[in-house]
């Protein structure tokens, strides 16, 4: 019996493994990098909960490139040009509205 329950279970872990996107999954691993290199940024203007919540909105609305340049300063202080692309990404409409949403604002 054993055996058999075994057996039923490998389509269904086929199924779970096929649902698993390596691109989402790298996506998801650069944001979570690109995250940490925005939160110290942000964290010179507003305490740690607001600047975890306008860093979420930042990082969402990053574009894949963005998330990739904002990934290369994990382990390092972010530099002019790493600062410009957050208050770039963070003046979009798009990242405003999410920061009203979250009813926290910052410009950079």
């Amino acid at each position: 019996m054993p055996r058999i329950f075994a057996f039923a279970l490998l389509p269904l872990a086929a199924m779970v493994l096929a649902a698993c996107d390596p691109q989402q999954a790298a996506d998801a691993v650069g944001r979570r990098a690109a995250a940490t290199v925005v939160l110290p940024v942000v964290q010179r203007d507003l305490p740690t909960p607001e600047a975890r919540q306008v860093t979420g909105c930042i990082i969402q609305n990053a574009r894949a490139d963005e998330v990739q340049a904002l990934a290369r300063d994990v382990a390092v202080v972010a530099g002019t040009l790493t600062e410009a692309n957050i208050r770039t990404i963070a003046n979009r409409p798009e990242t405003q509205a999410c920061f009203t949403a979250n009813r926290v604002a910052w410009r950079g």
